[in-house]
């Protein structure tokens, strides 16, 4: 009984970060703040998600593990935008398969002024979406903005460097 109470209130801490919203514009539903990846379990995001992660196939990615051992990332992303629902299932694919931690991954959703629940983008010089942003020993050691130069692949393989 103790760990089935345990769960509810595990469950109900992780899914209460999950922050949904309407976006005015559209009158959809719309991520703002930090969620976590759950969020893309929501009826709102899991058709486009599902879609561009399966879809996607994974362009030759050397076992880079290694130099990702000790990298942190944050994406900032909108749910209204396409640029997001493109690369960041993209994004997530890659990182499974090369078994990136979760706890690694920062989300931090915004809105159409880039802002997110409270002044979460402060400091992080957010001008489009989605924005990758890596760290090594919490220093920025590189950016992916809206769309890669090279790929995604080549990007992260490229940052992680």
């Amino acid at each position: 009984m103790k760990i089935l109470i345990f769960m509810f209130l595990f469950t109900s801490v992780i899914t209460a970060q999950n922050k949904i919203t309407i976006d005015e514009r559209t009158n959809r539903n719309m991520a703002v703040g930090y969620c976590n990846r759950t969020i893309f379990e929501d009826s709102s995001f899991v058709n486009w998600f599902n879609e561009e992660y399966s879809n996607y196939e994974i362009k030759n990615i050397d076992d880079v593990s290694d130099k990702l051992a000790d990298i942190n990332v944050t994406i900032v992303l909108g749910t209204w935008c396409g640029d997001s629902r493109r690369e960041v299932p993209r994004f997530y694919k890659i990182l499974d398969s090369l078994n990136f931690p979760d706890d690694r991954i920062k989300l931090l959703f915004v809105d159409r002024k880039k802002q997110g629940i409270e002044n979460e983008t402060e400091g992080l010089n957010i001008e489009y979406v989605p924005t990758f942003i890596f760290y090594r020993d919490e220093k920025e050691i590189g950016r992916i903005i809206e769309t890669p130069d090279e790929s995604l692949e080549e990007d992260l393989i490229s940052i992680a460097e």
